[in-house]
């Protein structure tokens, strides 16, 4: 497989389709994620990079998201997560505004470079809750590629915990917000697909 450029950011983004001062946006986040996330993996072995660009490619072709700053949020979400130093970065080059989005989407022991501590699952919950609705259609597009990405895992016990989350937590979040707009009634309908397959492949 060939290595990730910005060429290819860009086109998984459709910005060859945005104004100037957005094609210009795309090149500086685009430049940002390669650094961020330059030679982190996941579990299942892959780049890291691949993932927040499935989302994207999720987002345009599965709940029609042609909104730029969507998008770039969707492309850098895990931003903070991955490299916590990284905020000073996005914030000179993105903006503070943007970098606040970015803060409000990652749990906060993730932000502070510490294990996950009692409380943490319940304040992360609350937070993804607080989120704005374009922002909240970004985690939970995360979260369904997440499921999607189950079966490479090699982590036996993630899949029982994903799809706990899902019933527990995610679900009825997506089903509150499904009013919000027409790509969260989408983003509803593929998260209870994905629990309805993964349910049956689970059955003995």
């Amino acid at each position: 497989m060939s290595p990730i450029d910005l060429d290819h950011v860009l086109t998984v983004l459709g910005a060859a389709a945005w104004g100037a001062d957005e094609q210009s946006r795309a090149r500086l986040a685009g430049a940002l994620a390669l650094t961020v996330y330059d030679g982190h993996t996941r579990d299942q072995g892959t780049p890291y990079m691949d993932h927040p660009l499935t989302i994207i490619t999720l987002l345009r072709t599965e709940v029609s998201v042609s909104h730029v700053e969507t998008l770039l949020l969707a492309l850098l979400h895990d931003a903070l997560e991955v490299t916590p130093e990284s905020e000073a970065l996005l914030v000179r080059h993105l903006g503070g505004p943007f970098t606040y989005r970015l803060r409000a989407m990652t749990a906060d022991h993730r932000l502070e470079q510490r294990p996950k501590a009692v409380g943490d699952e319940t304040r992360w919950h609350f937070k993804q809750a607080a989120l704005p609705p374009e922002d909240l259609l970004v985690r939970l597009a995360d979260r369904l590629h997440n499921l999607r990405d189950l079966a490479a895992s090699p982590n036996v016990d993630r899949r029982r915990r994903f799809l706990q989350s899902l019933e527990d937590f995610y679900l009825p979040l997506a089903e509150v917000a499904r009013g919000l707009s027409p790509q969260l009634e989408a983003m509803h309908g593929l998260l209870h697909a994905e629990y309805v397959q993964q349910q049956e492949e689970v059955r003995p």
